[in-house]
């Protein structure tokens, strides 16, 4: 990447609003904890959740007209719920704008809103630092998940999922049934 992180973060400054900026710079931050913490990666970490709202600044509208202008498959959850693609059309400008060509950290970008059964170090690390990152404060039971993150990611995730999805089912949103698939998946990792 010919990019230095000070140019992506003022670019990023640029484009969101001073909330998201500094939550942006939360995950990285935590993202890179977890690598270490975990013997992943921390720059590829770091990357990934530095840009993983890198698609933030755009409207509902603007998310669909994207990703049909870049031919980027949308579901009927997400059609519904367009605030869900930002993982997607943020995957594809940390590719086409940022030039990030690593699999991994695109991944982690995709999947960091819903994850997914099995997901990588990578994908694990982003989707786990985007809900735990200092500046959250919106699940009491955050501390303790927090310790989880660093003590045993995958239960980390499982909490995190059924925190989510009774969150959701409470304030009568649609779920994403990649959602609840990876809590499944999740939840029988664990009992093994």
């Amino acid at each position: 990447m010919d990019r230095d992180y000070k140019d992506i973060c003022k670019e990023l400054k640029n484009i969101l609003d001073a909330k998201r900026y500094t939550h942006t710079l939360g995950v990285a931050y935590t993202s890179a904890c977890l690598a270490m913490s975990k013997g992943v990666d921390m720059e590829k970490a770091y990357l990934a959740g530095l840009l993983h709202d890198c698609a933030k600044y755009m409207t509902d509208k603007e998310f669909i007209d994207y990703c049909k202008k870049h031919d980027i498959e949308m579901t009927d959850v997400e059609k519904a719920n367009p605030a869900l693609l930002h993982a997607k059309a943020g995957a594809y400008i940390a590719k086409e704008k940022y030039g990030v060509t690593d699999t991994d950290i695109l991944s982690a970008i995709r999947y960091h809103t819903t994850g997914h059964p099995g997901m990588s170090d990578m994908e694990a690390i982003v989707f786990t630092a985007d809900y735990i990152e200092p500046g959250r404060n919106h699940d009491p039971e955050l501390p303790v998940i927090r310790q989880e993150a660093f003590d045993c990611l995958d239960k980390a995730i499982c909490h995190i999922y059924s925190n989510t999805m009774n969150h959701l089912k409470k304030s009568d949103k649609t779920l994403d049934p990649t959602t609840s698939e990876a809590f499944e998946y999740y939840k029988a990792h664990i009992k093994n």
